[in-house]
């Protein structure tokens, strides 16, 4: 079965990030989106979990694609969250994300009210009709509080705007039957699960870590897709120190701990999240030294 990557290989849902105010550091959104594509990105997902998009407002959303569309340029994907646990809003989003400049719309699966799956494959066909873009479905069970059952999947990945899915569920076997079944192009959303899900058919990632080992995974990809799982194994074992110590807490606290370290725009969190303590950077920096990369 030969599945299409219709948004590359690498993606990273970016952070967005804030001065110690609270504001948007508009300068450093510019720069580390070109750092992002210089180390072999193929696509940026903006307004996503990891970019901390329930606190920030919905013209704030509009302008992080704007400002990052300027500084990529149109050859880059942009791939845009836009969804929330009220379809009315979430379907506004998707519409002001097309007029913004996004290539296609990230959609998760409403969150804390719990809808029977007639009413997510109803959302997510909202979300489909609303706008001209491609959209990709997300299944993040851990967050939202259910998952996308195997069967909606399948069945909404036949509406024509429908075109991929980004997958944190965390059940491989049950991500597989899905692959086998419709042929939907997969993308792996949990990094210690990249390189498992290329093995049973995914077509690229939408990564968390690759803010920071952005280089090594794209060697990591480059050497799945060319034949050579011997090399992807070797960069997969090498960055689980990095993968596990990502997520001691949320994701894009220690992310932008570890870009500060590294000398890029990390910046601040929002409440309700918190910034990364001193024990947690002593010990992120010895899970990124067991990787053999040192942050400052």
């Amino acid at each position: 079965m030969d599945i299409p990557a219709p948004f590359g290989r690498l993606t990273t849902a970016m952070i967005t990030p804030f001065n110690k105010s609270g504001e948007i550091d508009w300068a450093g959104v510019e720069k580390l989106a070109s750092h992002l594509i210089s180390t072999g990105h193929d696509g940026l997902v903006l307004n996503g979990t990891t970019g901390e998009a329930p606190t920030t407002s919905d013209d704030e959303k509009d302008e992080i694609i704007k400002v990052v569309r300027k500084a990529v340029g149109s050859n880059i994907k942009l791939i845009a969250g836009a969804g929330n646990n009220e379809t009315s809003h979430s379907v506004e989003q998707a519409k002001r994300a097309a007029k913004a400049g996004a290539d296609a719309l990230l959609v998760v699966t409403p969150y804390y009210n719990k809808p029977p799956q007639a009413g997510v494959a109803a959302h997510f066909t909202a979300m489909a009709d609303a706008t001209d873009l491609p959209v990709v479905m997300y299944d993040i069970p851990g967050r939202t509080g259910i998952e996308i059952e195997s069967d909606t999947i399948v069945k909404l990945f036949e509406h024509p705007r429908i075109v991929a899915l980004k997958d944190a569920k965390g059940n491989v076997a049950a991500t597989s039957w899905v692959i086998k079944r419709c042929g939907i192009p997969v993308y792996s959303g949990d990094d210690i699960l990249n390189l498992p899900l290329f093995s049973v058919g995914a077509v690229g990632v939408i990564s968390v870590c690759a803010h920071t080992v952005g280089k090594e995974m794209r060697q990591m990809i480059d050497a799945w897709f060319a034949g050579d799982a011997k090399r992807a194994l070797e960069v997969h074992q090498k960055l689980l120190p990095v993968f596990t110590g990502t997520f001691r807490t949320q994701g894009a606290i220690l992310t932008k701990a570890a870009l500060n370290m590294m000398g890029l725009p990390g910046g601040f969190t929002r409440l309700p999240l918190v910034d990364a303590t001193d024990a947690q950077k002593v010990a992120l920096k010895e899970d990124f030294r067991q990787a053999g990369i040192n942050l400052n």
